[in-house]
């Protein structure tokens, strides 16, 4: 049985786009995990939006090729699905679960009581990230949970790099307030 060259290019095509796609999964799971944890708070639903992601590059695989900068393309994908997501259920599930801060601090070396401290102060930290203002959080999450530049928040938020940056300004300042406020005494 002779097989077309043509059937052969395609089979070589097809290959050739599956492992493309594996290597994003690869390189950018965790990446686009981190962004949608950062906004839906449950692990489960940043899964379910990771997934839903590559489903949709898997859908517009042909168009691939012409993304210049594939994280900065596919953080503002996720991005787009978990604020849809949120929206959708207008509200945002908060999570005090201490197992799901512990999973993202680091807890080698230390004791039962730092990590329990860490956890605390991660949560806070959170707490007064969860206060600015929706614009000025969306930027100091890109910024520093994603370190994104301010050029590629700009990309994934569709604003301009001023106004990233002026957003940013105010992030950091509100945030130090927050902070200053907590630790001084009452």
């Amino acid at each position: 049985m002779e097989i077309s060259e043509s059937a052969l290019d395609e089979r070589d095509r097809q290959l050739a786009e599956e492992a493309a796609l594996a290597a994003l999964v690869s390189q950018y799971a965790g990446t686009l995990y981190r962004v949608a944890f950062s906004v839906l708070r449950n692990a489960a639903d940043a899964e379910d939006a990771v997934q839903e992601a590559f489903m949709r590059v898997l859908r517009h695989r042909d168009t691939l090729s012409e993304v210049r900068d594939q994280r900065v393309w596919l953080i503002r994908i996720v991005w787009n699905i978990v604020l849809d997501r949120k929206r959708r259920a207008k509200t945002r599930p908060e999570t005090d679960d201490v197992a799901e801060l512990a999973r993202v601090l680091p807890a080698k070396g230390l004791s039962a009581e730092e990590i329990a401290s860490a956890a605390q102060h991660h949560a806070h930290v959170l707490a007064c990230v969860e206060q600015l203002p929706p614009k000025e959080r969306e930027v100091l999450m890109l910024s520093a949970f994603e370190e994104l530049s301010s050029v590629e928040i700009a990309t994934v938020l569709s604003i301009t790099e001023s106004s990233v940056r002026s957003r940013l300004f105010r992030a950091r300042n509100l945030m130090a307030g927050l902070l200053d406020h907590a630790r001084s005494p009452r």
